[in-house]
């Protein structure tokens, strides 16, 4: 159990400038800018090699107003971007901090970039849901894996200690509250104490802590586990024993297309670019425009928790700019069709249902006005032979809530003072997508990873 200790005399193994607690993206991007400053920075990363929740993802960050925008003349402004976040989460979330996150990570992705030699491109095929602009930022591999390794190549240019292997288990405080360090195991059993002029918490969110899921997410208690089986939520332990702040404990990202049983994501510009998904009666269950991540939820109140992705040759192409999607090709989830009728027979749905939900779909783009659910279907992006399906479940990825962070992203406590010595990060930090699922905007977990992450990085002292 993570836990707090104090101690005045501290005899210390390393002693540094900067820990940095996680070796994700927020932690890597926090380590480069604390290194920029001049500190010396150690990452202690639980792995055996650094990874995250960002691994797993497409490693797709939004910003508005950076030089890979302006490169590709899209328009967009942070104020646009802003409006977007808050229409997403119904303002339930600070706006203060929801500026704050926009601002870094626009100064971060243009830092990386021109620092460190870590190319950006915007996807711009299609807009995900809810943006208002192409925003989606990513490397030319666009995969999370490849935003990780990349963050570690610059690191190895530099001089930035990443010790693997290194689960902190305790942070070390003074009489008077300060954080001055850590203790760690190794595999191996051996202890490994740090003492640090700063400390910052980058060790993501609780998605993989049983218990606390049950305690704050208990509708996703049963929920397939998308995230980092690393993300145990020591920073939410850890904060609750400081007297921190606490905010937004009940807010999630879940994807509602992961291809099952496989376990691989399936980008959802499919469904924003004309796909559908349907349940086991070959019926269409929700708006697949409002967003991924409360499809989860949907899609886990289907029979037996799974639906199918419908799409046609043109969307298979989009799918195929994903390197995970051509993963899931690899594994043969994805079924093919050359019509309604083999497409119904090798999914094992109701021929007349998907028949009728398919003319359904045409049926509302010939009338121009929203759906049942309030989607609006395009004749142009009707679905054609030959068909695509995967089967997929609705999974939780991470969590959203966490520490409540100040403008210098020091760890705040319940009557509003600061921590000395404690910066916090990514998912160890509340989010900006308020308290409920369907307040998550793509890429915020991304957002508030490379922002924040950057933002601790250069406040550490």
């Amino acid at each position: 159990m993570p836990d707090i200790l104090t101690e005045n005399a501290f005899d210390a193994d390393i002693d540094i400038d900067c820990l940095v607690i996680g070796g994700g993206a927020a932690g890597m991007t926090a380590a480069l800018a604390a290194n920029d400053r001049g500190l010396s920075v150690l990452v202690a990363e639980r792995e055996d090699r650094l990874s995250g929740s960002t691994a797993l993802s497409s490693g797709l960050i939004p910003a508005a107003e950076t030089l890979a925008q302006k490169r590709q003349d899209i328009s967009d402004s942070k104020e646009i971007f802003f409006a977007d976040i808050m229409a997403k989460n119904k303002n339930t979330a600070d706006a203060k901090h929801v500026k704050l996150c926009i601002e870094q990570v626009t100064k971060a992705i243009d830092w990386l970039e021109v620092e460190h030699d870590i190319p950006f491109k915007v996807l711009d095929s299609f807009l995900y849901p809810s943006h208002s602009s192409y925003r989606m930022h990513a490397v030319p591999e666009t995969t999370g894996a490849a935003l990780i390794q990349r963050l570690e190549n610059a690191a190895n240019h530099r001089e930035i200690l990443i010790s693997c292997n290194l689960k902190v288990t305790d942070l070390v405080r003074t009489n008077d509250n300060k954080i001055i360090g850590s203790k760690g195991i190794r595999p191996d059993g051996k202890e490994e104490k740090i003492r640090a002029r700063s400390v910052i918490l980058a060790c993501n969110g609780y998605g993989g802590n049983p218990e606390l899921i049950d305690k704050y997410i208990p509708e996703m208690s049963d929920a397939l586990y998308f995230g980092h089986a690393g993300n145990q939520g020591e920073a939410l332990l850890w904060g609750e024993k400081l007297d921190c702040k606490l905010v937004d404990l009940t807010g999630f990202q879940g994807h509602g297309s992961v291809a099952h049983p496989h376990g691989i994501l399936i980008t959802w510009g499919i469904m924003m670019e004309g796909g559908i998904q349907v349940n086991l009666e070959g019926k269409r269950f929700s708006n697949e425009h409002e967003g991924y991540s409360e499809q989860a939820v949907k899609v886990l109140a289907q029979p037996e928790q799974v639906a199918f992705n419908i799409f046609d040759e043109r969307l298979l192409e989009i799918g195929r700019e994903f390197e995970d999607f051509k993963n899931a090709e690899t594994a043969k989830a994805i079924i093919s069709a050359d019509s309604i009728e083999e497409l119904s027979e090798k999914l094992n749905l109701p021929f007349q249902n998907i028949s009728e939900t398919l003319e359904y779909c045409a049926d509302q783009a010939e009338k121009e006005a929203p759906d049942k659910f309030g989607r609006v279907f395009s004749l142009e992006k009707l679905l054609k032979p030959p068909f695509f399906a995967v089967k997929v479940t609705g999974t939780l990825f991470h969590t959203q809530g966490g520490l409540a962070i100040d403008e210098k992203a020091r760890v705040i406590k319940n009557d509003g003072s600061v921590i000395q010595g404690l910066f916090a990060c990514g998912g160890a930090v509340c989010g900006v997508s308020g308290p409920d699922v369907s307040g998550y905007l793509s890429g915020n977990g991304l957002l508030t990873a490379i922002g924040l992450g950057y933002l601790a990085g250069h406040e550490a002292k």
